[in-house]
C-alpha cells in the first residue's frame, strides 16, 4: 500500500513546484525525498479489480450517509464555538446532552434550530426528499459538470461557467467566507486558481474546500494520485496552504477506501487510511500537528470530551503549532477557520471508530460548525458500508431523493434528482477516469485500475 502514497507524494511535489515559480526551502526537501523515494518503486504494473455494482451501491451510500448526517449537524451548528471573544456561548456539549434540547447557535436571535427541538438524528422518510446543503451542493455541481462535459479534468473555465450558472447571485446562496469571495471574483472575470489565492481572497484559509472536494476521492478508487490532480484546481479555486494540505488529505482518505485492506475491521480500515493521508500534510503545518495532537489525546485513553476541550485551549485561545486566527475574528473567533474545524474532525473519526452513528453524535457535539466533519464521515463511512449497511446500523429505511434546487440552480428535473441516479452518474464519471487518467480498463462490469506504472 506504500506505493500508492510514493506516487501520491511525487504528483503532490510536481503540483506543488506548479503553484509557485519559486519553491520553498520545505518544498525543495520534499522534492528531493520524493525523487528518492521514487528509485525504489517497483516497475513491474499491479492492478486492483473493482465491481461497478458494488461500487454503485457505495456512490448511494456515500449520497445517504452524507445527507443523514450533514442534517443531524446542522442541529448544532454554530451552538458552541468557545468563550473568547464578543460572543460567548457557554460550556460545550457532552455525550449526556445527546437527545436534551438544543441550545440557540450564535446566528439564532436565541432560537434553537428549527431542524429538531432536541439535539438528536434528522431523518427523511421514503417518500420524502432530502435537501441539499453547502456540505453537498458544490460536490453535486463538481460531479454534475464533468459529466456534462464528459471529461476527468474540470478546467478553469468550465468551473467558472458551472459557479455562476448553477449558484444563485442575488438571494440567498448558501455561500459563506472563501466561497462567497470566490464567487464574486469570477462574477468579476476572475478564473481558478486565482480566485483561491491570498492577494486576491482574504479567506484562503477558511473551511470552504473541506465541504466541496472530498468526493474527487471516490472519482479515483485506489489511487491517490489521481484524485489530487483532479482535485487540485477545485480545491485551489478556494483555498491555500494548510486549508489546501487539509482538503487533500480528505480526498486521498476517500481514495484510499477502494485500497483498503477490507478483512480488518472498519475501525482498523479508517486508522489506516488516515496514517496514509496524514503523508499529505507538510510536517511544517499547523494542521500536521493538530492531527498528530488529536491521535496523540485519543492513544492516551481520555474522553473525547477531554480531548476537544484541549484542542480549544491549546489552538483557539492559545493559537498554538502556528495557528493563527488574529486576524480572521470573522466575529466568531475564527469558528469557519479551516483548523480548528480540522481538529474536532479528527476528534470524531477517532473516536467514533468507524460506528457511523456513534462517529455523527460526537461530531455533531463537538462544537464549531458541526455539520461538515459530520458529513464529511458520514459520506466516507457510509460509502464503505453502502447503502444497506447504514439502513443496518440505524434499522430503518431512508428517503431516495434529494433536492439540490434547495440551495443550487438550473439543474434538470427541477432539481428533484434520486440517489440511484446520483449514484450511477458518478460510475460514469469514474469510468472515464479508469480510461483517460488511469490508462485502465472496463471488463465484465470490473474497473481494471493500474496501481504502479513503468
Amino acid at each position: 500500500m506504500k506505493i500508492l502514497l510514493v506516487l501520491f507524494l511525487a504528483l503532490l511535489a510536481v503540483s506543488a513546484c506548479q503553484v509557485s515559480n519559486r519553491p520553498t526551502p520545505h518544498e525543495n526537501a520534499q522534492l528531493a525525498v520524493n525523487k528518492q523515494a521514487l528509485e525504489h518503486v517497483p516497475v513491474t504494473a499491479q492492478v486492483i479489480k473493482i465491481s461497478r455494482k458494488d461500487y454503485r451501491n457505495k456512490l448511494y451510500g456515500f449520497w445517504l450517509g452524507q445527507s443523514i448526517a450533514n442534517w443531524t449537524g446542522l442541529v448544532t451548528e454554530m451552538d458552541k464555538i468557545g468563550d473568547i471573544g464578543e460572543l460567548k456561548t457557554g460550556n460545550f456539549y457532552i455525550t449526556e446532552d445527546w437527545g436534551k434540547a438544543d441550545q440557540p447557535s450564535i446566528w439564532g436571535q436565541g432560537v434553537p434550530s428549527d431542524l429538531s427541538d432536541t439535539i438528536d438524528f434528522v431523518f427523511r422518510d421514503p417518500g420524502e426528499v432530502w435537501g441539499s446543503d453547502d456540505d453537498t451542493d458544490i460536490e453535486y455541481m463538481y460531479q454534475h459538470l464533468l459529466a456534462t462535459y464528459n471529461t476527468s479534468m474540470l478546467t478553469a473555465e468550465q468551473i467558472r461557467d458551472g459557479w455562476l450558472k448553477h449558484i444563485k447571485k442575488d438571494e440567498e446562496n448558501y455561500l459563506w467566507v472563501s466561497n462567497q469571495r470566490a464567487f464574486d471574483l469570477m462574477a468579476q472575470g476572475m478564473l481558478p486558481p486565482e480566485t483561491g489565492a491570498p492577494n486576491n481572497n482574504e479567506h484562503f484559509d477558511m473551511i470552504d474546500a473541506q465541504l466541496t472536494t472530498e468526493i474527487f476521492g471516490l472519482f479515483a478508487p485506489s489511487r491517490p494520485d489521481i484524485a489530487i490532480k483532479m482535485a487540485e484546481l477545485p480545491i485551489q479555486t478556494t483555498a491555500r496552504k494548510d486549508a489546501e494540505y487539509i482538503a487533500k488529505f480528505y480526498v486521498v482518505m476517500h481514495s484510499l477506501a477502494s485500497a483498503v485492506d477490507k478483512d480488518m475491521p472498519i475501525k482498523e480500515q479508517l486508522s489506516w487510511m488516515a496514517t496514509e493521508a496524514r503523508q499529505v500534510l507538510p510536517d511544517t503545518s499547523y494542521a500536521a500537528a493538530m492531527y498528530d495532537y488529536v491521535t496523540q489525546l485519543h492513544d492516551s485513553g481520555i474522553p473525547w470530551e477531554q480531548a476537544r476541550d484541549q484542542i480549544y485551549q491549546r489552538y483557539q485561545v492559545n493559537q498554538q503549532d502556528g495557528y493563527d486566527i488574529t486576524s480572521k475574528q470573522l466575529y466568531c473567533n475564527g469558528c469557519f477557520a479551516a483548523g480548528i474545524n480540522f481538529a474536532a474532525s479528527i476528534i470524531s473519526l477517532h473516536y467514533g471508530e468507524g460506528d457511523i452513528k456513534q462517529t455523527i453524535k460526537i461530531g455533531s457535539l463537538a462544537g464549531w460548525d458541526s455539520d461538515n466533519p459530520t458529513a464529511t464521515w458520514g459520506g466516507l463511512i457510509g460509502f464503505m458500508i453502502g447503502k444497506q449497511g447504514i439502513e443496518k446500523a440505524f434499522d430503518r429505511k431512508f428517503a431516495n431523493q434529494f433536492n439540490i434546487h434547495r440551495t443550487r440552480q438550473n439543474f434538470p428535473n427541477d432539481g428533484i434528482d434520486t440517489f440511484e441516479n446520483m449514484a450511477e452518474t458518478g460510475l460514469k464519471v469514474i469510468d472515464n477516469v479508469v480510461i483517460e487518467l488511469m490508462d485502465g480498463s472496463i471488463e465484465n462490469n470490473m474497473w481494471i485500475i493500474p496501481v504502479t506504472k513503468k
